[in-house]
């Protein structure tokens, strides 16, 4: 981990202090998803157990989690998980409810009402990683935004454990966010299954959730088959990008780092300040850290696509930062809020040194499945709206097509289409 000064990199060079780790979606990886979902498509459960077993060392008796299993869960898991499971759902749905949208009837001429409906998507499909460790928060996170919603069928899959069984935790966050539908199958196949439907699991409109590059890629692979679904975003490593000022306790800033870091080898992790002694301050305290963490194999390897720029004020530094459109976006700088006006793209913005980006993994309240690998130039993330239809309506009254009718003739005639053109002459001459 060295420092780069921005302004004495050349053009090709600064790009590439910006560039992400290659996502490993190799024609090998392609070859094999595809194989995936031919299977599962050909022979539904049969493959989705037989790939549980080679994938997941694990033998499920059956793929749907059953009542007792639920039952058996709510024992298993400890009072102050569920306290704490509880307390996050709180915050969640109080955020997500602040920010769902509303219909809306305007009158655009005498006589012409348009409006907006909000519809839920009927049936989604989230999908739970389980590789080294449950992920309940993800449960929460596309659990609450898709019941506030009213999705009529909420279906989630996740891997199986060895025992055959899912995470107790998994089934008790589903459980409090009212989901009732859990399947035990996990990777490419769980995205298949929920894509196109088998005897057990229920064929869904749209696909929620992150996953390994195995799911990601089987994600936008189904998703541009016929009749597939739609996804949330697009998926990639998760990532951070940390300003820094002379002020920001480098402690603080290289546990920021660490977090995102620890999610995997391809992780990418980039600290941006116009203070040289501070960023050397956070690269010591990231090397001392890592050293005393369970994960730090990952660590070492996430920490060779790290990051750390010393640019010439804070507002170059927050315009690199709209450059590479992070995941999640640290102001640990004096006067963090005055800032945030500059932000162009980011898929959540952390303000000042007490908002740990962990805090918006669990349970401040926002949502943490946001759009990586740039996608945030272009997406958000997940919302109630993502779990809903906005359907434009529109009421036009005689008076209405007199006043607006000779409009679309024009433009219609414009546009060469004829037929559109008879469609509104034919009423302008009955009214």
């Amino acid at each position: 981990m060295n420092i780069l000064d921005w302004n004495t990199l050349d053009p090709v060079r600064q790009a590439a202090a910006l560039e992400r780790p290659k996502l490993l979606r190799d024609a090998k990886l392609l070859a094999e998803v595809e194989r995936i979902v031919r299977r599962v498509r050909k022979d539904g459960d049969a493959a989705l157990l037989a790939y549980a077993k080679r994938f997941d060392g694990a033998t499920p008796a059956a793929l749907a989690v059953s009542e007792a299993e639920f039952r058996a869960a709510e024992k298993a898991v400890a009072p102050d998980i569920k306290r704490a499971l509880k307390d996050a759902i709180g915050r969640i749905r109080r955020w997500h409810k602040a920010g769902m949208a509303k219909g809306f009837s305007v009158a655009t001429a005498p006589g012409v009402d348009c409006g907006r409906i909000i519809r839920p998507i009927q049936r989604v499909g989230l999908y739970v990683p389980a590789g080294s460790a449950p992920l309940p928060s993800t449960v929460l996170m596309l659990g609450v935004p898709a019941k506030l919603a009213g999705c009529g069928d909420i279906v989630l899959c996740s891997p199986a454990q060895a025992d055959g069984g899912i995470d107790p935790v998994i089934l008790v966050a589903a459980r409090l966010c009212g989901i009732t539908q859990v399947f035990k199958t996990g990777g490419a196949q769980a995205i298949t299954a929920m894509a196109f439907g088998t005897a057990s699991i229920p064929r869904c409109d749209k696909l929620f959730g992150p996953g390994n590059r195995y799911v990601a890629t089987a994600k936008q692979y189904v998703q541009g088959l016929p009749g597939g679904p739609a996804i949330d975003m697009p998926a990639g490593p998760s990532e951070v990008l940390v300003i820094a000022d002379r002020d920001t306790d480098a402690e603080f800033a290289a546990a920021d780092l660490l977090a995102q870091a620890e999610h995997g080898p391809d992780s990418q992790v980039l600290c941006l300040s116009d203070d040289a002694g501070k960023l050397a301050d956070i690269i010591v305290a990231v090397r001392r850290q890592t050293a005393r963490l369970p994960r730090a194999a990952i660590l070492r390897k996430s920490l060779r696509h790290a990051r750390f720029i010393r640019t010439a004020s804070i507002a170059e530094a927050l315009a690199l930062s709209n450059r590479y459109a992070p995941e999640h976006l640290i102001l640990a700088v004096r006067k963090a809020e005055a800032l945030l006006p500059q932000v162009q793209a980011a898929g959540s913005v952390f303000l000042g040194p007490w908002a740990s980006e962990s805090l918006g993994d669990y349970c401040s309240g926002t949502n943490h499945t946001l759009p990586t690998n740039g996608a945030a130039r272009a997406y958000s993330g997940v919302s109630v709206a993502s779990f809903q239809l906005q359907i434009s309506t529109q009421r036009v009254s005689r008076a209405g097509l007199r006043a607006i009718g000779p409009c679309a003739e024009t433009l219609a005639r414009c546009e060469r289409l004829d037929a559109h053109a008879q469609a509104v002459r034919l009423r302008l001459d009955a009214a």
